[in-house]
């Protein structure tokens, strides 16, 4: 084993323990069977005290894959915690020139499902709150990217964050912020008007899809 890498929400202090795991990368000498097979104890072990298994990696495909997984290996980059060995992100090359086309890639993936999953049970609000709240986050990051390729430095916690772009394409923050507000317990779930929260929720996603198209 070289290296294991704490990412995601607890690795930029956003963590919740209603809605986020805590995740994991390793970085391998080598992906032979013999070599998965020894550290596999150590991944059933985690995964049945309820964590996410973790990516594994060698170091060979963590650095032939910055080209595809831009949008993720560059969060890592920028927020992580070395748990065991070196610091394998320190100099890791993320080509930028392949990070628009991802997340353009990702937003409408997601608003696609985003859809399909309102579409099944349009009338219950407390499906369509539940939808948005485990979605608000991810949209958040995608957000932070697209700061990113307009040209920002985007920095903070999400909201932050959101509120700066929604000033840029000009749409209402108001649903993600207050989405982002449950979601860190400052705000009832009751206290929303779900069915406008998701029409607001919905029209920004939009406009910041044809935001990066445009690019």
């Amino acid at each position: 084993m070289l290296s294991v890498v704490l990412y995601g929400s607890a690795a930029r202090q956003e963590f919740d323990s209603e809605f986020s795991d805590v995740n994991l990368l390793c970085v391998v000498r080598e992906l032979a069977p013999v070599e998965l097979a020894g550290i596999a104890p150590a991944v059933s072990g985690w995964v049945r005290s309820g964590y996410p298994a973790p990516l594994i990696f060698s170091r060979r495909e963590l650095e032939r894959s910055t080209d595809v997984f831009a949008i993720e290996m560059l969060d890592i980059q920028q927020h992580h915690r070395i748990l065991y060995g070196e610091d394998v992100f320190r100099n890791l090359h993320v080509p930028m020139e392949r990070h628009r086309a991802e997340l353009e890639h990702e937003l409408r993936t997601k608003l696609l499902l985003l859809r399909q999953h309102y579409l099944l049970a349009p009338a219950d609000n407390k499906k369509v709150a539940a939808l948005m709240l485990d979605s608000v986050s991810n949209f958040a990051t995608l957000f932070r990217h697209t700061l990113l390729t307009l040209g920002g430095l985007p920095s903070g916690a999400k909201p932050e964050v959101v509120q700066e772009l929604a000033r840029r394409l000009r749409f209402d923050p108001r649903p993600f912020l207050d989405l982002l507000a449950v979601r860190n317990h400052s705000l009832e779930t009751k206290a929303l008007d779900v069915q406008t929260t998701f029409a607001g929720f919905l029209l920004g996603i939009e406009k910041v899809v044809a935001a990066v198209d445009d690019l």
